[in-house]
């Protein structure tokens, strides 16, 4: 029989819901030991995560892909041919599937992106910078850097100059974070003197020279997309120290606040660069940098550090060894409420309920971590994908699994 509560008096609905309560914790004997049974804490921009079409049956691989605050999308992809004996015989088709906001599937859209041979590999870099604005880049080292931009849901595309084209006073809606060469705007980051935060226009997909610009030292690492309280994030060191600092501008670039990280120090050589995350109830600076001692692993993690007033200070509450897991990290770690994380690392995943400062191995969830406009973006195996908000609860879905029968459904 359904009770229909919600036309119910005031008080008999609080009966009813304290009743439901009760018979849900006495059927389900409380919490389990997983780090997601609890439901989270806090919800608005951390609440649930948004259900994104199925694409199982796009061609090829996913190359690329990121997402708009409204839940739409783009994807590049690569279907290849090869000759095992003859390589060179062998190619790839660059193609484009969109995602238009409140649709129940991805289309194959126009792409700009050439075909390649069976000897080269899929390099092109996506950015989607609002709702149906997208850039798409390829090339770099050898190869001149090529740009793509549209505006119309990938319907049509048109090439943009990788240089900058002046100055932003600000990081518009929709806009992306990155770092430009001072001295020769298409020079990689090791081989650059100098470089400076730059804005991707969502209006024209040209990069344009931030006007406040933190003091990072040489070589400032942004996020590319805002954390969900709004906040920019971007990562250096100290100059003349060169200690690990992170700088937070919350007036979209207008002005930044920089603090220095209780960094552990290390014969290794200083920080490399330090990702930040937002959580529901905390902030968190996973610090990459050589480990003294121990097997060598990618993506070191060196610390782990957290801060409760929004970056002012910080507590540094993990110190990698060399052999005290975890000691690397694959892309952001994951924050959830109650001083709950979850990272994944070369070795495994793992969770914490203390805010960092103790870790345990997790069956799950060893995928690389990255944020996007709508969540928490996990790349959980060749073709399945998950979202999350709160680090509790995770949207799957699939993109382009073509005959991998290990896929599965969602």
């Amino acid at each position: 029989m359904r009770v229909p509560v919600s036309r119910a008096p005031a008080p008999l609905r609080a009966l009813v819901a304290l009743l439901l309560t009760g018979l849900l914790a006495a059927c389900t004997g409380g919490p389990g030991p997983a780090l997601r049974s609890e439901r989270p804490a806090a919800d608005g921009v951390f609440g649930a995560p948004p259900r994104i079409a199925d694409g199982a049956a796009l061609p090829g691989t996913v190359a690329g892909l990121d997402f708009a605050a409204d839940g739409s999308g783009f994807a590049l992809l690569a279907e290849c041919v090869t000759d095992p004996a003859r390589p060179a015989n062998g190619f790839c088709r660059q193609r484009v599937a969109v995602l238009d906001a409140g649709a129940g599937r991805w289309e194959p859209r126009a792409s700009p992106l050439p075909e390649l041979r069976g000897t080269e590999g899929v390099s092109a870099q996506l950015w989607v910078l609002g709702p149906g604005r997208a850039l798409i880049e390829d090339g770099g080292g050898d190869e001149p850097v090529r740009g793509w931009f549209t505006a119309d849901g990938g319907r049509s595309w048109r090439g943009v100059d990788p240089r900058p084209a002046g100055r932003a006073v600000d990081i518009p809606a929709g806009a992306g974070l990155t770092a430009v060469c001072v001295s020769d705007p298409g020079a990689p980051p090791e081989e650059c003197a100098r470089e400076r935060l730059a804005v991707l226009s969502p209006r024209d997909g040209r990069r344009r020279v931030l006007v406040a610009q933190p003091a990072l030292g040489a070589h400032p690492r942004p996020a590319a997309v805002a954390e969900p309280d709004g906040s920019w994030w971007a990562s250096g060191t100290e100059p003349g120290t060169g200690r690990a600092v992170v700088a937070v501008s919350r007036d979209r670039g207008r002005s930044w606040s920089v603090s220095r990280l209780p960094s552990p120090g290390s014969p290794a050589g200083p920080s490399w660069y330090t990702s930040v995350v937002v959580g529901p109830d905390a902030v968190y600076a996973a610090e990459a940098g050589e480990l003294e001692g121990g097997e060598p692993v990618k993506n070191p993690l060196r610390a782990l550090h957290r801060s409760g007033d929004g970056g002012r200070t910080w507590q540094r509450v993990w110190t990698s060894g060399p052999v005290r897991e975890p000691r690397s990290v694959e892309g952001l770690p994951v924050p959830g409420p109650g001083g709950r994380i979850e990272l994944a690392a070369q070795s495994g995943p793992y969770g914490s309920v203390d805010g960092g400062r103790t870790f345990r191995e997790l069956d799950d969830g060893g995928a690389y971590v990255r944020r996007t406009a709508i969540g928490l973006l996990r790349e959980d195996a060749r073709c399945r994908y998950e979202l999350t908000r709160d680090g509790v609860r995770w949207s799957p879905f699939q993109l382009a699994c073509g005959g991998d029968a290990s896929a599965g459904g969602s």
